[in-house]
């Protein structure tokens, strides 16, 4: 499916789409920075019925999020530099309890996720709007 943002509020269709079509527990969110990952995330997780505070796991490299289907994880590997510190995180863990697990910058880890199934989100900025594919 291919999306194009012109505005915040564009963001609420393709969270209700994305909703619609989520038939895995993972999704790798793909764009440069500054591109609208954590921002889609936070309009998803409104959208799931959670009632915490969406921020980006920059620094945390994880957050946890209650939504009424279930444990919500965000992850943000950009500062990973192997997957050893991948691991290290406990990544396996939090893929086998969690409704669904949010995959920033996941180019460190996507080789692991070989043979899993997976929805994929790309956020390209053009400058003056974003150009979003998800399958």
């Amino acid at each position: 499916m291919q999306f194009n943002i012109k505005s915040i509020d564009d963001w609420q269709s393709i969270a209700e789409t994305v909703i619609s079509e989520l038939k895995h527990p993972i999704l790798l969110l793909k764009g440069n920075l500054g591109a609208g990952k954590t921002t889609f995330t936070q309009v998803l997780l409104k959208n799931l019925g959670s009632l915490d505070e969406v921020s980006s796991p920059t620094y945390s490299i994880v957050n946890e999020y209650d939504t009424p289907k279930g444990k919500v994880y965000h992850f943000d590997l950009y500062r990973l530099k192997n997957i050893e510190e991948v691991y290290d995180i406990g990544i396996e863990e939090y893929l086998d309890n969690a409704f669904l697990c949010i995959i920033e910058w996941p180019e460190v880890y996507e080789e692991e996720l070989y043979g899993l199934k997976y929805h994929e989100m790309s956020i390209i900025n053009t400058g003056e709007s974003r150009d979003v594919s998800f399958v």
